[in-house]
């Protein structure tokens, strides 16, 4: 068979096992961003504070999108499996000093406006990732009569949180803040196509034993995210960093939208 992402994805969304690893991995990273946001939005400092529901709203909108995998389980009558720890993206990022860490979003001390860009950074770095996954998948299954109206709407959310990240982004380096918000756009950018190699590298892994990929097949996936890697160190990261007036002004200034029911 012809190596194709549609192809795999199919391959993936037609056995029960491989679906259920696939979901239960993705609603296990947007419950994490959902409460990651929660706290965020919890401490903003106070000179930020008309940021807090637009962060809320972001958080609000992951909480979702983990609701609408685990609906997606349900419909089929599967249950969410354990994720393996080489396969969890935002825990790997956080190791990997990506973010604001979690003990101090556990605390009770307000977060500074540096705080703030690190966030931003990393959500527009993770967002170009997640708006560009969502949509690779839109364009093959937005049609698809199981999982075509989840994806056409987290893809919608995605490009609005991309959105939102730009413009506050632009905003603060307006106020002053342009070398913090270059300087951590590229760490983040460089650590996060790292992590998404070797999250890569594990999720087909798996993918592979489940589904009994000939060690070829297996090998030329490999390959094949070994030289995207490549070419995302060399240059594609820039893609990442770059900042732009959205035409979406003021992507989440509203209340989160209601996740429709998918199961």
């Amino acid at each position: 068979m012809m190596l194709s992402a549609k192809s795999l994805f199919q391959e993936i969304i037609d056995n029960d096992a491989s679906y259920r690893l696939f979901c239960s991995i993705a609603a296990s990273g947007e419950t994490q961003g959902g409460w990651e946001n929660g706290r965020i939005a919890a401490l903003v400092p106070e000179g930020e504070r008309a940021l807090a529901p637009k962060i809320a709203r972001h958080g609000a909108d992951e909480d979702k999108h983990g609701r609408i995998f685990n609906a997606l389980l349900n419909k089929r009558g599967l249950r969410p499996v354990r994720v393996p720890p080489e396969t969890d993206y935002t825990m790997l990022l956080e190791r990997h000093g990506i973010g604001l860490a979690h003990e101090k979003l556990k605390g009770d001390r307000p977060l500074t406006v540096e705080d703030i860009v690190t966030y931003l950074a990393h959500s527009r770095v993770t967002e170009q990732r997640a708006a560009d996954q969502m949509a690779m998948l839109c364009a093959y299954f937005a049609d698809h009569p199981e999982v075509g109206r989840a994806v056409r709407m987290i893809s919608d959310d995605e490009d609005n949180h991309l959105a939102y990240t730009h413009e506050e982004l632009l905003r603060l380096a307006s106020a002053g803040h342009g070398p913090l918000i270059r300087r951590t756009l590229r760490e983040c950018a460089l650590a996060e196509i790292r992590v998404h190699r070797d999250v890569s590298l594990a999720v087909m892994a798996h993918m592979g034993r489940i589904l009994g990929w000939p060690r070829a097949r297996s090998a030329a996936l490999a390959a094949g995210i070994h030289a995207l890697y490549a070419y995302e160190r060399l240059a594609g990261w820039r893609r990442m960093v770059t900042l732009t007036m959205p035409e979406r002004r003021d992507a989440l200034g509203g209340p989160a939208t209601a996740a429709p029911e998918v199961a």
